[in-house]
């Protein structure tokens, strides 16, 4: 038996259900990128605020590529189950109802540009990952690629000149992928698009819409077979779309809107003025020490975050990135404990109940080095202060993505493992981080330090 909503009567007693009526609610929101983490956070919120009496913010999701979150959803009618893992009470499991139904948008572009043209819509949420934004090194659009096929530009910028056209309101569009100052980095972006391609839209855009900026924050790991069959003992019947994730979750929020939004700050999300505080010590200290976890854990022979955090060869490098060469970049907000956000992460890294794969960690580092280590790299070396462990994470990185420890997913695997051929490797360091290297734009290492990373390299 599968989940649905025929069968749905028939979970489990202690398997919460959405405690609102699924039917009489209108979708208020399109969210671009459905994936595992959006099924686990932005759609759980806005569940959350739905049971709390909130109406009409049901999810339209869009596969922007695969069938594959389609094909598994929608013959249950949008329901998934989301268990979390590590709590103090044992594993819960809950049904989510926020998802009404699923695009893929090269199979539907009509279906799509129909639903982001509705009045109802008033909200267009994206987890597209940092690849999905269409950046060169240096931050700006490709613009090329952008105006190739259905990309997040073509697709926003068909939705805007739409309800410009039929007179109605603009969009929110919020951004909750790891990218610093996301909101505005999204601005700049699509007023870019616009005015290369869409110039009658262009003010529109700026006068109707606005991006505000986010922070998110909950470890979702690709679920497994084995997570499958525990999901389905728990529920009583088989789910295709479960995620498993860790009692903790954050969204931290700009409140800027353009239109109205769901009560997400009365289930738990914060509204600010500003993001950037906490944004940058989320890239910084956790997704920095993220990353240095599976590229220096896949080296020393580990395949989950828990056991990575566990080698005592690593954790000390992961403590000091985190507290120290990370910590003394950022300017908290008041009330903003970063050395207490590092013992939560540590505990959170050590959860053996959630095995977290460093090689889904490791995917499209070219793409998150910038935000996670290079802005911390920068800041530090104009204050002459010393990285160790992130210059050995660095090392590990330009390793690991020139494929010496196997296949690499990585959009720019092909150009890296290119150079690497060409500057060898006791030339990478200067081709990448010297000052002609390719992220130059981003960090350009002293003489010092491009010995040291050198070095590190070399040693392998």
């Amino acid at each position: 038996m599968r989940l649905s909503s025929a069968t749905m009567s028939r979970l489990r007693p202690d398997v919460s259900r959405p405690a609102y009526d699924r039917d009489a609610q209108a979708v208020g929101i399109v969210h671009l990128g459905i994936g595992a983490f959006h099924r686990a956070h932005q759609a759980v919120f806005t569940d959350d605020a739905m049971a709390g009496g909130d109406r009409d913010w049901a999810i339209t999701g869009v596969s922007l590529r695969s069938p594959q979150v389609r094909d598994t959803m929608m013959p249950q009618d949008g329901l998934y189950s989301v268990t979390t893992r590590g709590g103090t009470d044992g594993d819960e499991a809950r049904i989510i109802g926020a998802v009404r139904d699923v695009i893929v948008a090269p199979n539907d572009p009509t279906g799509l540009a129909e639903r982001l043209a509705m009045p109802s819509t008033r909200i267009v949420t994206l987890t597209v990952t940092e690849k999905g934004y269409l950046r060169r090194p240096d931050g700006t659009l490709d613009l090329e690629a952008a105006a190739r096929g259905q990309t997040i530009y073509t697709i926003l910028a068909a939705a805007m000149r739409a309800r410009r056209i039929a007179g109605i309101g603009g969009l929110t569009i919020l951004s909750c992928d790891n990218l610093a100052e996301n909101g505005q980095v999204l601005t700049g972006l699509l007023q870019t698009y616009c005015d290369r391609f869409a110039p009658e839209d262009a003010a529109w855009f700026a006068r109707e819409c606005a991006c505000p900026s986010t922070m998110v924050d909950r470890i979702v790991p690709a679920t497994q077979a084995a997570d499958y069959e525990q999901v389905a003992t728990r529920l009583g019947m088989h789910d295709d779309a479960a995620v498993v994730t860790e009692p903790f979750r954050q969204w931290v929020i700009e409140d800027r809107f353009a239109t109205p939004r769901p009560g997400w700050d009365r289930v738990g999300a914060e509204m600010v003025s500003d993001v950037r505080p906490y944004e940058t010590a989320k890239l910084r200290m956790l997704n920095g020490a993220h990353s240095a976890l599976a590229y220096l854990g896949l080296a020393a022979g580990h395949s989950y975050v828990h056991q990575a955090i566990a080698d005592p060869a690593l954790r000390p490098m992961i403590e000091r990135l985190m507290r120290i060469e990370a910590a003394r970049t950022i300017a908290p907000a008041p009330g903003q404990d970063l050395d207490a956000y590092a013992d939560a992460l540590i505990a959170r890294f050590g959860n053996a109940a959630l095995p977290h794969r460093l090689a889904q960690i490791a995917m499209d580092g070219s793409q998150k080095i910038g935000p996670r280590w290079l802005d911390a790299l920068a800041i530090n070396g104009s204050r002459s202060e010393d990285c160790p462990a992130t210059l050995a994470a660095l090392a590990a990185w330009v390793i690991h993505v020139c494929g010496e420890h196997g296949a690499v997913d990585d959009p720019m695997a092909d150009q890296l493992r290119e150079l690497w051929q060409q500057a060898g490797r006791n030339g990478m360091a200067e081709a990448l981080f010297g000052p002609k290297g390719l992220y130059a734009g981003r960090w350009v290492a002293s003489d010092a330090t491009l010995r040291m990373l050198t070095d590190l390299i070399a040693q392998g």
